[in-house]
């Protein structure tokens, strides 16, 4: 009954376009005062307190920092020159522009919508110049920038590391080194669509000619490019290198990144960020707000999930279903997909990791493959309709609708489906670069 309500008006609320932070708040207060009364609601802040105040977490806001100075000081600019430069004049090397920069801009990011923020502006005018419909344009970019919460440093990895971490023992730095292949099939998936639609609109007539074509870059070209860029191409191997390194943990990562930042904005590229600090702050502030809310709201529902059972009772009618661990993973992963169609990562994590994981130890799945297949299948649904949020994101750059662009974004979503299945499994994909590193 508590998990017929609970889920009820949950669901209720999500058709209703209620956000997903009061949604979820809502339907948890809902159940507390029905079953407790007003007395439910005493535990209500503590839980939301407790569940922010957490020192892994503060790793979200530095990271969410570091990437807007990041976007600010035109370090994503940089980074697409420098691509133009090296493949730009091959045949669609637009395609390959695209995805390089999506790839390294997501070891800046760590988030989805923010990866097609900082490269769309830029990339998907080329796309168009160079002979891409506006909406095949949007799409690549909108699949691509769902990289982002895959390839390391990953506030995805950090969520489901904090989730999961009060069932069973899980480091985020595991977790970063597993995304690092998954995350580079998943950009050749995406540019092996996109070339394949680039064929089928040429076949249709829909891929117009370029209306203009990037030359070849001479050495000179390439190297000036690639000094340009090397400020932004440092940041994967400072903030990895050191955690690996063992100079500093994933949070401190964070905040490396932030000073570094702010030293090569006003030193290497001299750039008075002063006049620009406050809006950097406020930006990176309310993108911070939003991720803290879901997370403090998302955190009641699961306190809810799990006091009440509803976690074990669900774990057990999917073990009913089959015994069979390819089925197993197949129903999951069907369920993360719809999943991640309508709610984002974090509320996702929070709502499910406390069902699914039980699951996982009894079908023996290593904990990390279980994050990172989970995270790619939430991943999806950034660029998944209805509610793709990056869709909305690359739809207003693009200036185009988001039925259109919904329509662009289905051989990519075929595509990224495909390095699912071979990431959940074929384990290996995700357990080989911490292994080797013997990284636990």
């Amino acid at each position: 009954m508590i998990a017929l309500l609970l889920f009820g008006a949950f669901f209720v609320l999500i058709f209703l376009r209620v956000p997903i932070a009061v949604s979820l708040g809502v339907s948890s207060l809902i159940v507390l005062v029905s079953s407790s009364g007003l007395y439910g609601l005493e535990a209500v802040t503590d839980i939301m307190y407790t569940s922010v105040a957490k020192f892994t977490l503060l790793a979200i806001p530095f990271f969410i920092l570091a990437g807007v100075i990041m976007d600010h000081v035109g370090i994503s600019r940089r980074l697409i020159e420098f691509a133009q430069a090296m493949v730009g004049h091959r045949k669609g090397g637009i395609v390959l522009v695209t995805v390089l920069v999506a790839v390294f801009f997501a070891a800046i990011s760590g988030s989805g919508p923010a990866t097609v923020a900082a490269i769309g502006g830029i990339l998907i005018p080329a796309m168009v110049r160079s002979g891409f419909t506006k909406e095949t344009a949007g799409a690549l970019v909108a699949s691509s920038g769902a990289i982002g919460i895959i390839i390391p440093p990953s506030i995805a990895f950090i969520v489901f590391a904090v989730v999961a971490g009060d069932q069973i023992p899980i480091t985020i730095n595991r977790l970063f080194l597993a995304g690092v292949i998954p995350g580079l099939i998943m950009g050749l998936a995406f540019i092996i669509a996109a070339f394949y639609v680039r064929s089928r609109e040429v076949k249709k007539g829909t891929f117009l000619p370029a209306e203009d074509v990037i030359q070849k870059a001479t050495s000179k070209e390439r190297w000036r490019a690639f000094v340009s860029a090397l400020p932004g191409l440092f940041i994967p191997i400072i903030i990895l290198g050191g955690i690996y390194g063992g100079f500093f943990t994933p949070t401190e990562a964070a905040v490396v990144a932030v000073v570094y930042g702010l030293v090569v904005g006003l030193f290497v590229l001299r750039q008075n960020l002063f006049k620009s600090m406050y809006r950097i702050f406020v930006d990176a502030s309310l993108q911070t707000a939003v991720v803290m809310i879901i997370v403090s709201a998302a955190s009641v529902f699961a306190y809810i999930i799990t006091t009440e059972q509803i976690a074990r009772d669900m774990s057990d009618v999917i073990l009913s279903i089959s015994s069979n661990p390819i089925v197993i993973l197949l129903l999951i992963n069907l369920l993360l997909l719809i999943a991640g169609a309508f709610i984002d990562a974090i509320s996702a994590f929070y709502i499910f990791v406390p069902i699914l994981l039980p699951i996982m130890v009894v079908i023996d799945m290593d904990p990390t493959v279980f994050g990172v297949f989970m995270t790619v299948n939430l991943a999806i649904g950034l660029f998944t309709p209805p509610v793709g949020l990056n869709l909305y994101v690359a739809a207003g750059i693009s200036k185009t609708n988001i039925i259109g662009i919904s329509r662009g974004v289905v051989p990519f979503i075929v595509a990224a489906i495909i390095v699912l299945m071979f990431i959940t499994f074929i384990p290996s994909l995700s357990t080989f670069l911490p292994d080797l590193l013997n990284v636990k």
